[in-house]
Order: structure tokens, then sequence, then C-alpha cells
């Protein structure tokens, strides 16, 4: 009859657990933006805090002050004026569409000229005009969400760099593993979340960059506007960056600017392309050194569950899937449950 008990109230516990967890899951989803950015911040502004908490002997409420606002310059302050960049060529386009009618008309025309496809047939003009008033709504909702989740963010950053401690311990008492694969579990997460949290948005920075170099020389109309475009380019999986230049080198040539467009084409696939090799390479030796593979299909997985914080979560998630997968290998099949765990050979080149 006891044991009964206990296995009654083990399973009981486990389903409420599993019950309100699932709940508040749910019911936070339009705020995972803010909360998995306050984590992500957290991991690279975890060290200035030990530094200045212990060794400095700050007040906890003071370091945390201070990397807050080092967050913000640094961080939100960037990303919010890049964010408006586009926000405004967006609202000026669907306050002015007879502006963005008339260049497509244009092109349609000279795309008419060149392959004899009449793209502005009425059909097609029609589902444009109506597009334009969903996008309006579309970017004004993400303003919104983005407003509401760098609140939560600079919140949760705040109270998660004041008790960082404790909230470290309780996480490692959680982890369900021995101590050796403990620490290797929380230092391949520390690897990841900092891998991709410092190498994508630099990878991006210099693709865009440079991008940007091809598209003055090559004279791409607002070469500022495309070359913030490929900076986010550089996070879509497989296409990247081409996604951005291949259509410019394609309106140039159908402009009848074909040296233009044949230099944008190559400068491209010689020059843009090749910097995104490097660049990964050279980050790879200095940061964790993630499976091309992983980082593909861990952006897909990610951007469809987590959104723009996907491309550093989801990574992150399927590389835990596969170091878990080695851990139980390593325990269950090939009987040796006492060594620590090396890193999963399948995340690593």
């Amino acid at each position: 009859m006891r044991n009964f008990r206990e296995r009654y109230g083990r399973y009981a516990l486990f389903v409420l657990i599993f019950g309100l967890g699932a709940t508040i899951f749910i019911e936070l989803t339009p705020f995972l933006g803010g909360l998995m950015g306050a984590a992500t911040l957290y991991v690279l502004l975890r060290g200035q805090m030990v530094f200045l908490t212990e060794r400095r002997r700050w007040r906890p409420s003071a370091a945390a002050a201070l990397l807050l606002v080092e967050a913000v310059l640094c961080f939100l302050v960037p990303l919010t004026l890049v964010g408006w960049m586009l926000v405004a060529h967006v609202q000026h386009l669907a306050a002015d569409p007879q502006q963005l009618l008339h260049a497509v008309k244009n092109l349609s025309a000279l795309l008419y000229e060149r392959t004899g496809y009449d793209l502005w047939q009425e059909r097609n003009v029609a589902s444009f005009i109506a597009m334009l008033p969903r996008a309006g709504q579309y970017v004004l909702g993400g303003i919104v969400d983005f407003a509401v989740n760098i609140v939560v963010l600079l919140l949760v950053l705040y109270f998660m760099l004041t008790g960082g401690r404790a909230m470290e311990a309780y996480v490692r008492d959680l982890v369900p593993f021995d101590g050796g694969q403990r620490d290797d579990v929380i230092h391949e997460m520390h690897q990841i979340v900092r891998s991709n949290a410092i190498g994508i948005p630099l990878l991006a920075v210099v693709q865009g960059g440079v991008a940007l170099v091809g598209y003055l020389i090559f004279g791409v109309p607002d070469p500022l506007f495309w070359g913030v475009l490929t900076c986010f380019a550089t996070v879509i999986p497989i296409v990247g960056t081409a996604l951005l230049w291949l259509p410019l080198a394609a309106y140039l040539a159908l402009e009848g600017h074909w040296a233009a467009a044949v230099g944008l084409a190559a400068y491209g696939t010689l020059v843009v392309t090749h910097v995104d090799n490097l660049t990964r390479l050279v980050l790879q030796r200095r940061m964790a050194d993630i499976h091309p593979l992983v980082t593909v299909f861990g952006v897909f997985v990610g951007l469809a569950l987590f959104g723009f914080m996907g491309i550093i979560f989801g990574p992150l998630m399927l590389s835990l899937f596969l170091f878990c997968l080695h851990i139980f290998k390593r325990r269950y099949i090939d009987g040796r449950p006492d060594e620590s765990a090396d890193p999963a050979p399948t995340a690593r080149h």
C-alpha cells in the first residue's frame, strides 16, 4: 500500500508539473523572443557580472543595472535602429503605393520587352494591391511585439543577473546527468549559445558590409537598404545572401546595365560567398565547432518554433538532442555509464 501511494504521488506530481508547464509555455509563447533574448544576453554578460560582484565587490543590483545599460547600448540600440530603417521603408511604400506601382509597372514593361512575359496583368495587380494593407498591418504588429519583448527581455535579464548564481545552481541540480556529464551538458549549452549569439551577428555584419561594397561599385539603387537586408539574409539556410544579390543582378540586367549585372553576379559568387566560408572557418576555430548541417537544420526548426531567436536556440536544441543521443549510446549501448561523455561526434566536423 505504501509503495502504491509513493508511485501515485510521484506520477500525480509528474502529471501536474507537465500540465502546468505546458499551459504556462503556451501562454508565454508571445514573449518567447524576450525570454530567450534575456537568456542569451545572460550567457554573454555572465563573466562581467561575476567580475563586478566577486572581484570588484559591487552590489548585484548596481552591477546588473550597469550591464543592462551595456546591453541596451551595444545590442538593442543598433538592432532597433536597423529595425526602424526597415520599417520606415515599408511604411513609405505602404503610404504611397502609387510610387511602388509605378516602379513595378516599369519593371514589368522591361520584363515583357526582354522575355515576352506580361507581369502587369489585372490578376497580378489586384493581388499586389490587396497585399499592401496586410503588409502594413504585419509591420505594425511586429513593432508592437518587438517593443513588448524588449521590455520583457530587460526585466528578465535584470533578475537573471542579480540571482544568477542561485539560478545556475538550481538548473545544475535539475539536469538529469551525472557530475561529469552534467558539466559537459552545461558547457555545451554555453558554447553553442555564445557561438551563435556572437558568430551569427558578426557573420551577418561582415557579409552585409562586403555586399554593400559591391552594391556601391555596381550602382545598385539604395545600396544601404539592400546591404542591411543582406545582413539579415545570412541567417536563411542554403540560399543566404544570394536571395538578395542575385535578384539585384537580374534587375540591373533588365535595366540594360549588362556589365554591372554580370559584375554583381560574379562579385556575389566569388567574393560574398567565399567571405562567408572564410568567416565561418575563422569563427569555428575560435568558438564552438558546430557541424554545418546542425546549423542549417537547427535554423529551420528554430525559426518555425521561436521566430528570429530561433537562429540561436534552434541549433542549440538540435545539438543537445545529438548530445543526449550520444550519452544514451555510451550509457546503455556501449555500457560505459561512469565515463564523462565526450562531445557528440555528429555535432563536430
